[in-house]
């Protein structure tokens, strides 16, 4: 499989996009993780992968949305972007997710990206936008891949996207950036609706006759003013999501990423490993996307990124918290304990609705990622040295112990409430397995 691969990103990329990707995210973006590392050691932190949001706009109305994406338009200016980009490149960091909202509203998008050719930006976008004009300027730049949304099929897109026609204009956007032999990736946000549709070794094949380079399988998870907690997947499809990762990546030549699981297959959570932490589109530093709540802005005078993040009460609170309760997501697993924290580090709500306090302490306890029972460690020995050297906890979950105490238990003894429309603990038990401890995720 990897000589397959390796054939394919050499006979069906631009030789000098695929220069630049080796140079940028290969050797460049794998120091950052060494630096970061070294910061640990020394008691400091700053995460080499920083995801900024853009713009707060877009053009869909998906199931699940917690952007504000309806409110008045909120963009980060070009000036604040120049400034966030240089001063994470200070402290040896080349990557950038770039967020929305849809990210190709911002006008400025392109040439805020062109002043850095140094850097390497991965742009999540549903590819409506990607007209073969803008998919040019892509491969002009050279150090942008987009990472571009399936939600389903053609009818399944348009319920879940919440407008008409949004699968053939998002394979549209896809095409044009094949055409132009783009670094390019797909992913989806599995839940009820697609998992079937999309959880397939027929669907991994479409992407690699299409040309696609590399896909993200996320796991839905239910934030927001109107969650769809119906999509959620069971703790049984999430263990089938793991499964299926591991088994394509040893069988397909495409590229699979995932954010939450180490090469052993143990779950963890980036934000609280300290990899990455996310800026909104008003410039509010967040642990991560799902969490609207912050103490510190990019726009505060005084201090540096660095400082702001680095010196962060709150930031280092949730990092601490979420390594001392779980090994997966601490928003679906424990939300009282983070809205706990966000009470104790009086951290505000950065959301414009202004409700993301009582939508955390309304939301139901469920599983996430973390499955010590069904641990599925990776096949592949190029997924798992990878994870070795630049993806693990980096020893932040060292002698905890995150079997103590399971979710049934937990909720048995009333500790967490169950959330709306649950009438008992039991309702909750049948989805909430043994396997899945909540105390000592996204």
């Amino acid at each position: 499989m990897s000589l397959r691969l390796a054939k394919r990103v050499l006979l069906e990329s631009d030789k000098r996009l695929l220069w630049k990707l080796f140079r940028l995210m290969g050797l460049k973006a794998a120091w950052s993780v060494q630096k970061h590392k070294a910061r640990l050691k020394r008691g400091e932190y700053f995460p080499p992968f920083l995801y900024i949001s853009v713009i707060n706009s877009c053009n869909l109305r998906c199931q699940g949305c917690w952007v504000d994406v309806a409110h008045k338009q909120q963009r980060i200016e070009p000036e604040a972007f120049h400034r966030i980009i240089r001063e994470a490149q200070a402290e040896g960091n080349v990557f950038f997710g770039i967020v929305g909202g849809e990210p190709f509203m911002h006008a400025d998008l392109l040439d805020m990206l062109a002043e850095h050719p140094d850097c390497y930006f991965q742009i999540f976008t549903n590819g409506h936008f990607i007209t073969p004009e803008v998919a040019r300027r892509i491969r002009e730049l050279g150090n942008i891949t987009p990472l571009i949304s399936v939600e389903g099929n053609q009818i399944v897109s348009d319920e879940r996207r919440g407008r008409a026609g949004v699968y053939d204009k998002t394979l549209s956007g896809i095409q044009n950036c094949l055409n132009e032999k783009i670094f390019t990736g797909v992913c989806t946000s599995l839940c009820q609706s697609n998992i079937d549709d999309l959880l397939r070794e027929s669907w991994v094949d479409r992407l690699v006759e299409m040309g696609v380079m590399y896909t993200w399988f996320h796991v839905y998870r239910p934030m927001g003013p109107n969650s769809s907690p119906e999509l959620c997947l069971t703790p049984e499809q999430q263990l089938r999501a793991r499964q299926f990762v591991v088994e394509m990546r040893v069988k397909k030549p495409i590229i699979i990423v995932d954010a939450y699981f180490d090469g052993e297959g143990q779950a963890l959570c980036p934000a609280a490993t300290g990899i990455t932490h996310h800026i909104n589109p008003w410039g509010d530093i967040e642990p991560c996307p799902i969490i609207q709540f912050a103490t510190e802005s990019i726009h505060e005078p005084g201090r540096t990124l660095k400082q702001k993040i680095n010196g962060s009460a709150f930031l280092r609170g949730f990092r601490e918290l979420a390594a001392d309760t779980t090994r997966g997501c601490l928003v679906l697993e424990r939300p009282d304990l983070l809205a706990d924290l966000i009470e104790k580090h009086g951290a505000r709500d950065v959301t414009a609705r202004q409700t993301a306090l009582a939508e955390l302490k309304a939301m139901t306890v469920r599983t996430s990622q973390f499955n010590p029972q069904q641990q599925v460690p990776e096949k592949s020995w190029m997924y798992r040295l990878a994870k070795r050297f630049w993806f693990n906890d980096f020893g932040v979950y060292r002698h905890k112990d995150h079997q103590r105490e399971s979710a049934p238990a937990v909720l048995a003894r009333g500790a967490v409430s169950p959330g709306p429309g649950v009438n008992s603990p039991e309702l909750v038990l049948l989805e909430v397995p043994t396997s899945s401890p909540v105390t000592p995720n996204a």
